[in-house]
């Protein structure tokens, strides 16, 4: 008899473990299956290789509506981009960072850039936006629109600590996360997180 209780209650203490290994086995799935955006935690799953330095936002928050200044001359800020997921990108023309960067963020221009996605680098260059036209010449960013901020109070007001400092927004204008530093923006995993946000949002 005690053997007979004994193995009915190993047979039913097999169903909460079998539950257990079924969510374990769907948590193990790949993260682009995991991965769908929304929280910090699923998007986390495509913070590896150019974006390992990658941190995103726990809570997202509306960015300040710092001004600064369009191909034009003309007074612009990020409320100009609601509705689209944006990646805006703080640069300088003495950045040698920024430089080596630049490129991949024009072929991310060109890729996904339209309706739903935009690239904004924003130059904080005292120097005018002669220098930052002729330095994205320079680099063949020809998918870039030239935008500068002379006071370069934009960057004090995004919270930026350093150049370059890139963040993505959401289409109602909120941080998503942040990259201090350079990367390969144009990356298959960049590329899979852009896309990604752009299917989600």
């Amino acid at each position: 008899m005690k053997l007979a209780v004994l193995f009915a209650s190993l047979l039913l203490g097999l169903v909460p473990w079998a539950d257990r290994d079924a969510r374990a086995s769907s948590a193990a799935a790949s993260p682009a299956q995991a991965a769908t955006p929304g929280t910090a935690a699923s998007l986390g799953a495509f913070a590896v290789g150019e974006l390992r330095n990658l941190t995103f936002s726990t809570e997202r928050k509306p960015v300040a509506a710092a001004p600064f200044k369009d191909e034009q001359d003309r007074n612009i800020d990020l409320g100009a981009f609601r509705g689209k997921v944006v990646l805006v990108n703080l640069w300088a023309t003495w950045c040698v960072p920024c430089r080596a960067e630049m490129p991949a963020l024009d072929r991310l221009q060109q890729e996904l850039g339209g309706a739903d996605f935009e690239v904004v680098a924003v130059a904080q260059e005292r120097a005018g936006p002669d220098k930052a036209r002729a330095f994205l010449a320079e680099v063949g960013a020809g998918h870039l629109r030239l935008y500068i901020d002379q006071t370069m109070k934009s960057a004090r007001a995004w919270g930026a600590v350093g150049l370059p400092t890139t963040f993505l927004l959401d289409r109602q204008g909120r941080e998503i996360g942040r990259l201090v530093g350079a990367a390969e923006w144009d990356a298959p995993e960049a590329l899979a997180l852009i896309r990604a946000l752009m299917a989600a949002e």
